[in-house]
């Protein structure tokens, strides 16, 4: 079983490079817009999308991808390996099973794989918010090198932590809890149609390939709604050090009113959410998709 678990995540690994790659010109443009970048703030998500390759390439739309592509290996790993070993502690320990502790594991599963990769995520950040001509970061390694110096060593690279980690709980916990509901829903009202004997155990129904995609599409667009000004939150506190307004940015809180005076919920708290819904539904479609599958071929059900 210990190397089927390691086995797994190393598939899940390859199938996030490239889901993240191919959206990897959103998640840029995103970044700008949330953090207002003064070259692209007055433009919207499809007019951002046409400005970056004009201004700085094609390649442009790619800044920061690197760190992600080394960030999503360990980050799979730990988030899917921990949810299953947080399952079995709470009902264990706990006793508590069904749609809650599925909630729990979630929750403490994706927070665990946050704070072990967040210097990745922080690195990556500040290289997609550069624009060509003022770069302040030749890369990854100087990065790391500039953000250990200049911004109080280790700590430096925790900068937003707690709204990542206070969003995280909903977001993984609510794609997890939704994911399961929805799964155990449509197998119990509707076995015949949605559902089918599993590879590697027949006395176990799954549900078939495409509900499963449409199950974790619904399941990411749920948790993104919900977390999402968390993560706006997290991305003005990571680029705080090289944005104006730093001193505005200073705790999760006040970076909340900060953004929210000036900005507003739809382009302030929310804004980049219809970037968000175009990448992450995919990305969580495959991600559940591909974590049901692999429990089939390494006969872990």
């Amino acid at each position: 079983c210990i190397p089927s678990l390691f086995f797994f995540p190393s598939w899940k690994g390859v199938a996030g490079c490239c889901a993240k790659t191919t959206i990897a010109p959103l998640d840029r443009v995103k970044i700008l817009l949330q953090a207002h970048n003064h070259h692209y703030k007055h433009l919207g998500v499809f007019s951002a999308l046409c400005a970056v390759p004009k201004k700085e390439g094609y390649l442009g739309l790619y800044k920061g991808n690197g760190a992600m592509m080394i960030r999503i290996f360990p980050y799979g790993a730990i988030q899917f390996m921990a949810f299953d070993q947080y399952k079995k502690v709470i009902k264990k320990q706990l006793g508590i099973s069904g749609h809650v502790h599925r909630l729990m594991a979630g929750s403490m599963a994706g927070i665990t794989a946050v704070i072990c990769t967040y210097p990745l995520d922080m690195v990556r950040v500040r290289l997609a918010f550069q624009v060509k001509g003022e770069h302040k970061y030749m890369g990854i390694i100087h990065a790391f090198k500039m953000i250990y110096t200049k911004e109080g060593g280790l700590r430096g690279f925790y900068r937003g932590l707690m709204p990542t980690v206070v969003g995280m709980a909903p977001y993984a916990g609510f794609s997890f809890f939704t994911f399961g509901t929805l799964k155990s829903i449509g197998l119990a009202q509707a076995p015949n149609l949605l559902g089918r004997p599993s590879l590697d155990n027949p006395d176990v129904l799954v549900l078939k390939t495409h509900v499963n995609l449409l199950c974790g599409g619904i399941a990411g667009a749920i948790a993104q709604t919900i977390s999402y000004p968390l993560d706006v939150t997290r991305r003005r506190m990571q680029l705080a050090a090289i944005l104006p307004d730093s001193e505005k940015c200073l705790t999760m809180v006040q970076t909340l009113k900060y953004v929210y005076q000036q900005h507003g919920i739809r382009r302030g708290l929310y804004r980049g959410l219809s970037l968000n819904y175009i990448r992450c539904i995919p990305s969580q479609a495959v991600a559940f998709t591909t974590y049901e599958l692999m429990k089939q071929f390494l006969h872990l059900n």
